[in-house]
């Protein structure tokens, strides 16, 4: 009897196991101010990214996938919420000691994966908030976060790279700060002694263009006061090292177990420092080299899937936030290094804009045996991944779960690379939201500058409504509103219908 007792549990571990392993893991690498046209498997012929080709190659390669908006904060609420960000006040650009900006009594992607029986790791770039309304104790136990949204680990920049504090968090807690040296963070007036680009400029070794002239740390000014933690303040040459070895030890500690990783990459937001290994490779300066230092990240991270054997069950998800930006306040010569490097290819705009550049991305799925090699032409959103990820593990949403997101799920798998989600929706820096449907754009009337300084970006703002063939004129130069006046009322009546929550998944 205890023979078969044995063998009846060998039996049901057995099958509980192989019921595990059929879930297939997904590793979501989402990184930062990474442009349409900066990887040769997009069209660049100044640079060659041949991990990231790799991918390309052997997955599906999107033409029309957009993140929801055309700077971080609010794509990454997005991507990981389902719920377009423009819906929710306080999701804009989010300072250096913001709360968290995410509910905890809602669902999210992680959540949802978690109820699915999967491991969940955030990685990288935070930038989401973290801690109580008044922002997070850094030298204590940092709640909620996003172990209060499900995710099981995480390894964080807490924002971004240009702003303080410059130090890793991992689960709720400061990495390697001495109690002694406390951190103080403030982003209204200087706290502590620390040297400030603006104060003494001969201390950078990163010279500025505009702004983030506040404390220095690494020879690097950034945005916001900082004063404290200098033992547990990280090393900006190896920010991509450091994420990229914790993205792959959270791989090896759960490889027997289906996991979602949220790998968010530094690269290659500014201040753009990379590796020594890196360092004058591109020929196209730090912007170039930190795109090399992405794509060897990739290649990193493909090898130790390969390594573990579990390549054949991990669907990976290749994106970007927003568009590109050149000079986005540090004088590292990405304008003047180009080479005629096209970050955005045809496309108008980059990131911050309304324009096609700022939201129109690079998206890549890769599973090997899983989705056929090719390119997709369908029209996919960032949004719609929550959606996507929920029907792949018969996950069943509530109406108030993800509520704009869609199941694209045959999109991602490649079963349809012609259509797509039926319209979407593109959010810009001061609001303006854009329309894509039926061949059209409509970009909503805004007030703002017609060019943000330094960046030297079109916005997109105008005080008339504009209408473009999208297929006909991909580039946007032809403002046709006047033309097509019932195109424009219709574009005008959808937009507006979704903003009032009419339009429906």
């Amino acid at each position: 009897m205890r023979i078969f007792e044995i063998f009846t549990l060998l039996f049901i571990s057995c099958a509980f196991l192989s019921q595990a392993q059929q879930k297939p893991n997904i590793v979501l690498i989402y990184t930062d101010d990474l442009g349409y046209g900066d990887l040769s498997c997009y069209g660049a012929n100044k640079i060659s990214t041949p991990n990231i080709d790799a991918l390309a190659s052997k997955g599906l390669k999107f033409n029309n996938a957009f993140a929801t908006s055309s700077t971080c904060t609010p794509s990454r609420f997005s991507l990981l919420t389902g719920k377009y960000a423009w819906r929710k006040s306080g999701t804009d650009i989010a300072p250096g000691d913001a709360a968290l900006i995410i509910p905890t009594d809602i669902n999210t992607l992680p959540k949802m994966l978690q109820h699915a029986g999967y491991k969940t790791a955030a990685v990288g770039k935070w930038h989401l908030g973290l801690g109580p309304k008044g922002g997070p104790n850094w030298n204590g136990e940092i709640k909620p976060g996003p172990l209060e949204i499900g995710f099981d680990y995480c390894f964080l920049i807490p924002a971004t790279a240009d702003r303080v504090p410059t130090v890793y968090m991992e689960n709720r807690h400061i990495i390697n700060l001495d109690p002694k040296d406390p951190i103080q963070v403030n982003y209204h007036s200087k706290v502590g002694n620390e040297p400030t680009g603006e104060e003494n400029p001969e201390l950078l070794k990163m010279k500025l263009s505009d702004g983030h002239a506040q404390t220095i740390v690494n020879g690097i000014s950034r945005i916001g006061y900082m004063t404290g933690g200098h033992s547990a303040r990280w090393k900006d040459e190896d920010l991509a090292i450091d994420i990229t070895n914790k993205s792959i030890e959270f791989m090896e500690k759960n490889k027997n177990n289906p996991f979602f990783l949220y790998m968010a990459t530094n690269d290659i937001h500014v201040p753009r420092s990379p590796n020594e290994k890196f360092v004058g490779k591109s020929g196209l300066g730090p912007r170039g080299d930190v795109i090399l230092q992405l794509d060897w990240t990739v290649g990193k991270v493909v090898k130790a899937l390969d390594s573990l054997g579990i390549s054949d069950n991990t669907l990976i998800i290749f994106s970007s936030d927003n568009g590109p930006v050149l000079d986005d306040g540090y004088a590292d010569f990405a304008n003047e290094m180009l080479n005629g490097h096209q970050p955005a290819g045809i496309y108008r705009g980059g990131k911050y804009s309304a324009y096609d550049a700022g939201t129109r991305v690079p998206f890549i799925a890769y599973w090997p045996g899983k989705i056929k090699p090719g390119v997709s032409q369908a029209m996919l959103s960032q949004v719609d991944l929550y959606h996507s990820f929920a029907k792949m593990n018969n996950q069943k949403l509530a109406a108030d779960d993800a509520p704009d997101s869609f199941n694209m799920l045959n999109v991602l798998l490649g079963k349809d690379t012609k259509k797509g989600r039926p319209y979407i929706v593109q959010h810009a820096m001061n609001g303006t939201l854009s329309l894509i449907e039926n061949g059209w754009k409509y970009i909503e009337p805004a007030e703002g500058p017609k060019i943000l300084p330094v960046t030297n970006i079109e916005l997109g703002n105008s005080k008339e409504p504009q209408l473009f063939h999208s297929k006909v004129d991909p580039k946007e130069e032809n403002n046709v509103y006047q033309s097509y006046p019932k195109v424009l009322s219709k574009m005008e009546n959808k937009l507006q219908a979704i903003k009032n929550k009419e339009v429906t998944r």
